[in-house]
């Protein structure tokens, strides 16, 4: 691919992950899913160039974001998590066998998800308000309930890279020459 390519592609693909930010805005309810769109489409970026174009990318959406996107909650889960684990997730199933390969994933899953919660709460002060449902227990309930939604955006993921490499993938290359 011509670097002129390269460049159009990064360019496209931040701006369709920017505009699924923005929208946390206008649609609240989707905090954590437009986030996770987002950073779905970084994807594209790994399989057509490398993985260092993909974390330019990843590293322009989340500026922008940090800056620019209305719901904070969203821009520190796209930062944290959503926006550069489909950059990692195809080292972490190239070289590891599947239970450490899930351990792994778990770990950093469940890592970036204390942080961000973390920091959304005490730098951002934005309250948890799911805490008071769930009582005592709370923290460890959601945390569970997060990595059954985590497994299901993993598999999820790697659906979509089989339907785009079998199904996409030569017309992308018409396109992207």
């Amino acid at each position: 691919m011509k670097q002129s390519s390269k460049t159009a592609l990064g360019g496209i693909v931040s701006a369709l992950s920017i505009t699924l930010m923005l929208l946390t805005g206008v649609i609240p309810f989707m905090t954590y899913a437009l986030p996770l769109a987002a950073g779905a489409l970084l994807i594209l970026m790994v399989i057509e160039i490398n993985k260092r174009w993909a974390f330019v990318v990843y590293a322009a959406v989340s500026l922008l974001a940090v800056f620019l996107v209305p719901d904070k909650e969203a821009a520190v889960f796209y930062v944290a998590f959503f926006g550069y684990y489909p950059i990692i997730k195809s080292t972490l199933e190239k070289h590891l066998k599947i239970v450490v390969e899930w351990i792994i994933k778990l770990l950093i899953f469940n890592v970036s998800t204390v942080a961000g919660y973390m920091f959304t709460t005490y730098v951002l002060g934005i309250p948890f308000d799911e805490m008071a449902e769930f009582g005592k227990y709370s923290i460890f309930i959601l945390l569970a309930l997060a990595n059954v939604v985590f497994i299901a955006y993993d598999i999820m993921l790697t659906k979509f890279i089989t339907l785009y490499l079998n199904r996409f993938r030569k017309s992308f290359h018409r396109i992207f020459k």
